[in-house]
């Protein structure tokens, strides 16, 4: 069995990077950065995944931006602990 350590998607389910997006951005505004119809009309966890399971270009642009999300976080929690550990 092949480990991954260094693949941020490593072991994280579509699913829960469509829930994380969600909640972050929102529907409206998660379809103005990937214009797709289930993001647009009606949408649901449901409908999304079905979506993006079939479709490549839009599953990357997705996974693009949750990767980006956890980054900026990363680096958000690390000058938080800067600042906090300052003199």
């Amino acid at each position: 069995m092949s480990s991954q350590p260094q693949n941020p998607l490593y072991q994280v389910k579509l699913q829960k990077i469509l829930e994380d997006l969600v909640q972050q951005y929102g529907w409206e505004n998660l379809a103005q950065q990937v214009k797709i119809r289930c993001f647009i009309y009606n949408p649901s966890i449901c409908s999304s995944l079905q979506f993006l399971r079939k479709t490549k270009w839009a599953r990357e642009k997705v996974e693009n931006i949750w990767i980006q999300n956890k980054n900026f976080k990363m680096r958000q929690s690390v000058d938080n602990k800067e600042v906090l550990s300052a003199p």
